[in-house]
């Protein structure tokens, strides 16, 4: 778990500097960077309109058998 907070730092930080790049002149780094933003925010207002509207979160269609090769 600890990997995983300083890989999501350094990744935040090295997002963040694209981010600096774009609003010093790089436009072209605008539109790949906004992506990942968008994509979020339509996650989350789909998550948060399952909320409103009581949906519940489908359930797993399949069996997760415990190895039946072996049996």
């Amino acid at each position: 778990m600890r990997l995983t907070r300083i890989m999501l730092v350094v990744g935040g930080l090295v997002y963040a500097f694209l981010w600096v790049l774009a609003a010093n002149g790089v436009s072209s780094l605008v539109a790949p960077l906004t992506i990942p933003v968008v994509l979020a925010l339509l996650v989350y207002l789909g998550l948060a309109l399952n909320k409103f509207l009581g949906i519940t979160p489908r359930k797993q269609h399949f069996d997760d058998p415990e190895d039946d090769a072996t049996k």
